[in-house]
């Protein structure tokens, strides 16, 4: 994303532009909807949805309450992760929410490349291409009937690449798998899987260890390793910025399933 003539003539770094967009889509939402959330995977993009909100509104206190949804095929690592940074924030979940908070990017796969910054739900949690609201000039419309509510992406803009700039320049703390480190593995549909209570090994396959480290966390069941040697922040940004392929692309079996996984999953109402 290039800097614009407004941030530019503001003096704004790359960086700094985009913690604005973001600050400014926390607060519109916020003045909007009744009962918003932040949905937290402790997940790299979460853990910066949650600086962005704590900067947005300081010096109150933390304002959303959280929502993780547990599949039970968590990481152990991303779960103890979320249990102290919930702790330090003292948010609760609560039920009824109008507005969901996610760290969807538009650039992790084609899908998430058409959502909109407030993206429209129905009453089911669908999403309808067909019934979503222009976003012209930094305007969002946040007006849902009954039963609605919207899912607001605040770092819609953001790449990979930025997110993990931003963790460096924050001196933010991630789950210690998103580092180098051993792990019993399986390769399984051209992704290292990481062996474990969800993952056994199928006939023919090898555990093997490996130096290994995630590029995103989701379901152990489904979200492969990348071998990697990068144990440092330093080194994943460089890492990261060499590399050719999505995260998603790379490491997401059900992503890689087709083009319209993604498509599929958000008419029913996932993401």
């Amino acid at each position: 994303m290039t800097s614009t003539p407004t941030a530019r003539r503001h003096g704004l770094s790359h960086l700094a532009e985009l913690e604005s967009e973001a600050i400014h889509v926390f607060r519109e939402a916020a003045a909007v909807f009744e009962r918003p959330a932040v949905l937290f995977s402790g997940g790299k993009d979460s853990i910066v949805l949650l600086r962005l909100a704590e900067k947005a509104f300081r010096p109150g206190r933390f304002p959303f309450p959280i929502v993780h949804i547990d599949t039970g095929h968590n990481f152990p690592e991303a779960l103890e992760f979320r249990d102290r940074r919930v702790a330090e924030l003292g948010a609760i979940a609560e039920h009824g929410f109008d507005a969901l908070f996610g760290g969807g990017r538009r650039d992790e796969e084609k899908a998430r490349a058409k959502e909109r910054i407030f993206s429209h739900r129905d009453a089911l949690g669908g999403w309808d291409p067909r019934n979503q609201r222009p976003e012209l000039w930094s305007l969002y419309n946040g007006r849902i009937r009954k039963g609605e509510h919207m899912r607001v992406f605040p770092i819609s803009n953001w790449t990979e690449l930025d997110v993990w700039q931003y963790i460096a320049a924050e001196v933010l703390e991630v789950p210690s798998i998103y580092y180098a480190h051993e792990r019993a593995v399986v390769r399984r549909d051209g992704m290292w899987l990481a062996v474990s209570d969800v993952v056994h090994p199928r006939d023919g396959e090898q555990v093997v260890i490996r130096i290994v480290r995630y590029r995103t966390v989701g379901d152990m069941s489904c979200t492969g390793a990348v071998a990697s040697d990068a144990a440092t922040i330093d080194a994943v940004i460089a890492e990261v910025a060499a590399a050719r392929i999505t995260e998603r692309g790379a490491t997401r079996a059900d992503d890689a399933f087709s083009e319209a996984a993604m498509e599929d999953r958000k008419r029913e109402g996932y993401f």
